[in-house]
């Protein structure tokens, strides 16, 4: 039996710029275990147009560090797939990934970081190859 149309949400503490999220260790520190990351990544699999929602604050540490990077911190897991993920939600509004490029997804999660990071991710994200400075110049002219 399968379910229909359900959204399946679920928090993080990180998710990089492919949509891979971080659920269990801030920087060099545990902070939890995987709790209902197992069950979430298979609701949204198993169910019939299941929808895979991840809320998150858009910084941490008293606004000091974003919870939106370029990768994950060194040695984090990824508690939830980017293939699982089908929105990223912070309170600067939601970023739809699902079925989008490399390029789009990084656009999308940037545009809802905290805004005094978004120069500096934008900045990270040209030196990965993951945005080309040419196209953003275009599209903001």
């Amino acid at each position: 039996m399968s379910v229909t149309g359900k959204y399946f949400i679920n928090s993080s503490v990180q998710v990089d710029f492919l949509g891979q999220c971080n659920s269990e260790r801030v920087q060099d520190t545990y902070y939890s275990s995987t709790g209902g990351q197992a069950d979430f990544t298979k609701g949204v699999r198993l169910s019939q147009a299941g929808k895979g929602i991840i809320c998150l604050y858009s910084t941490a540490k008293n606004d000091s560090i974003s919870t939106i990077v370029p990768v994950l911190h060194a040695g984090s897991p990824v508690s939830t797939t980017k293939n699982d993920i089908d929105t990223i939600v912070t309170e600067y509004g939601a970023a739809q990934l699902k079925g989008k490029t490399v390029f789009e997804r990084t656009e999308a999660l940037i545009n809802i970081a905290h805004p005094k990071f978004r120069d500096e991710l934008r900045q990270q994200a040209i030196d990965m190859g993951y945005l080309e400075a040419e196209k953003l110049f275009a599209a903001t002219v």
